[in-house]
């Protein structure tokens, strides 16, 4: 089958002869994928920064598709059925599942100290092979993926599996009163989704800080929200305390995590892996917010440690929340918000491309090329009979 294949750092190429994933056990589903995206998360794999990305990897956790084949304790799902599958792998019954921490499921990865399991992720989230292929074997077939709803696009739904989850739950976990100002800081896809769902939890002002004018533009329209290149500011921390009479925001969201760029201490130590990615906009986000203030931190960062301005996080009483979405959890209710009309995942897509063209489409989210914002690849076999 085709596949994409991970070869190194910045060394991705469409691989034709790619095994077929086959059922394992008796909870499992293949699935012929008919969308995946690709995810700023994917990048950080791309760049070199997630420990244990092994050569051979096929990547992606973001994706739709069509059962094909169940295993024998399957009960949920039978063939034909056209699913949307979350990005966490997990088992439903562990302590945490119960807890509907599905992204720190203790059983579906072998690692989990702190993360779960997770599609095409490295062997830190589990070693399981992702969406960005033809077909993928889907795990605990019974817990995580969903029937795509009747009447729902296809593209809104892929969107389901990630980016609008994560977002939300970036806004949720803020904690986000009427009136709060809140700021963002990254526009990319998480960050845009961030921004347009702070306003469901009631926030008076949405602001969203990045350095890429044509995703500040494109957050403004999408999220409607105010929108700033941090390289026209002396200081990011001083524009957001004047914003806001001085005392400094309600609600910061950290979306943008290891990859931050703006400070060079942060950036060399990040990028030659002294600490576990550039905690800059973790420091902006910090400094930004109001004594009492809330930090929700939905970037990735890797797991050993980080540069962290834990005195400044005691002295000022923040709060911190943060975690990976869970996407199970949230699917009822942002399912209904897509139906309703509230929300319009698919307007962020900017590009579809083939999934034969994988390599290209990773080289332009990359170096932020052609204005783009979340490129989707389509399979050949996505509109198989």
């Amino acid at each position: 089958m085709l596949a994409m294949n991970f070869r190194g750092p910045y060394q991705i190429r469409p691989d034709r002869n790619r095994p077929m994933p086959e059922i394992e056990h008796p909870y499992d589903a293949i699935v012929r994928v008919t969308r995946s995206l690709v995810c700023g998360s994917d990048l950080h794999l791309y760049h070199g920064l997630v420990p244990d990305t092994r050569v051979g990897m096929t990547f992606g956790h973001e994706f739709t598709g069509i059962v094909e084949e169940i295993g024998s304790g399957v009960q949920n799902l039978e063939v034909g059925d056209h699913v949307l599958v979350p990005f966490n792998i997990a088992c439903g019954t562990c302590p945490f599942c119960k807890q509907e921490l599905y992204g720190n499921c203790h059983e579906a990865n072998s690692e989990a100290t702190a993360v779960g399991g997770f599609f095409g992720y490295a062997h830190t989230g589990g070693g399981y092979d992702g969406g960005q292929a033809e077909y993928v074997r889907v795990p605990y077939a019974d817990v995580s993926p969903i029937k795509i709803p009747e009447g729902m696009d296809i593209e809104d739904a892929v969107l389901l599996t990630d980016v609008v989850p994560t977002g939300y739950q970036a806004a949720e976990q803020a904690g986000i009163q009427k009136g709060d100002t809140v700021v963002v800081f990254g526009a990319g896809p998480i960050g845009i989704m961030a921004a347009r769902c702070a306003w469901f939890f009631g926030a008076g002002r949405v602001i969203i800080i990045d350095h890429i004018d044509y995703r500040l533009e494109f957050a403004k329209k999408y999220s409607y929200c105010e929108a700033y290149n941090f390289k026209e500011m002396n200081d990011p921390v001083v524009f957001v305390k004047k914003l806001t009479d001085w005392y400094g925001a309600d609600v910061c969201i950290d979306a943008v995590g290891c990859e931050a760029v703006g400070h060079g201490l942060q950036d060399i130590t990040g990028r030659m892996l002294l600490q576990a990615g550039s905690g800059t906009a973790l420091h902006w986000a910090v400094n930004s917010l109001k004594k009492g203030g809330i930090l929700s931190i939905i970037g990735v960062y890797g797991p050993p440690w980080n540069l962290a301005p834990i005195g400044s996080i005691m002295n000022k009483g923040i709060t911190v929340r943060a975690n990976q979405a869970s996407v199970k959890r949230l699917l009822p209710k942002l399912i209904d918000h897509v139906m309703s009309g509230r929300l319009n995942p698919k307007g962020i897509i900017s590009h579809r491309i083939p999934l034969e063209e994988v390599s290209d489409a990773y080289r332009m989210f990359s170096k932020k090329l052609d204005n783009i914002i979340k490129p989707l690849l389509i399979p050949p076999r996505a509109f198989a009979a």
